[in-house]
């Protein structure tokens, strides 16, 4: 998630103060990164001290593993700038874990972005612990916006918002994978068939938002009285739709608790 963050603020053009570093563990990762403009990469197996160079930031996101968080946090705690401000994207790791191993003195906020952030149309929620400033909270939420919308939360709400947009990509790509089955099923070559399922998708989204209509009303304009559409969303109304996203999202709630937790 760290290197679609990344990635997605390079190819918004904004110039950065100071620059980028970015690190990770192994010389494959860094040099992934290493290619993009304006960003320093360092491989932590050729350079071990290399997260040191969080005294030079003024914002430092953590992008590792929920096991490894607290590792890392004591490693840079003794390196932070006075006026640092520490930016999670773990799951489902608390304020409360970062403000017991940095103190209470460091400024942190919680960030659950997704991959289309990656072009620019991400979707990031983001919390603040308790003491951030104005100043600060406007400075994240920038960083965030330069790859798309950010919606303020209080952190109880991050992990449900983890199960709709942090998640959601993943049954969006579900969704067309199946469509696009449903395609070649009924004959259609496999070019054919993700071309229609890919686009239809695509096309259905970008007249969703350039109407600023609901979903609902839009549904009911494609779904003539009597016709196909309508035979074809009452199955899928019968397969009970809504308690399937309930489940499933519920499932993901379930497992960022515990990965809060440890497990």
């Amino acid at each position: 998630m760290g290197g679609a963050i990344l990635r997605g603020l390079v190819a918004s053009g904004i110039p950065v103060s100071g620059g980028i570093t970015a690190t990770n563990r192994s010389v494959e990762k860094a040099s992934e990164l290493a290619e993009l403009d304006g960003v320093r990469s360092i491989a932590l197996a050729e350079e071990p001290d290399g997260n040191a160079v969080a005294a030079a930031a003024r914002i430092v996101v953590v992008g590792v593993k929920p096991a490894m968080v607290e590792d890392l946090l004591a490693e840079i705690a003794p390196h932070l700038a006075e006026d640092a401000i520490v930016v999670s994207i773990a799951a489902g790791v608390t304020l409360a874990t970062f403000r017991r191993v940095l103190g209470d003195g460091v400024s942190v906020l919680r960030a659950m972005p997704n991959t289309p952030s990656t072009v620019g149309r991400g979707v990031t929620g983001l919390a603040a612990a308790e003491g951030v400033t104005d100043e600060e909270r406007a400075l994240v939420r920038s960083l965030f916006e330069t790859v798309g919308t950010v919606i303020e939360v209080p952190e109880e709400q991050i992990d449900p918002l983890s199960t709709i947009s942090g998640s959601g990509p993943a049954y969006v790509y579900l969704l067309i994978e199946e469509f696009t089955k449903a395609a070649t099923g009924k004959g259609f070559a496999e070019r054919e068939a993700r071309i229609m399922a890919e686009q239809t998708f695509i096309g259905a989204t970008a007249l969703l938002e350039a109407s600023g209509e609901n979903p609902a009303e839009l549904r009911r304009r494609v779904t003539s009285p009597k016709g196909t559409t309508e035979r074809a969303v009452a199955v899928l109304q019968d397969a009970r739709l809504d308690d399937v996203f309930a489940r499933a999202t519920d499932a993901a709630l379930a497992r960022a608790r515990e990965l809060a937790g440890g497990a």
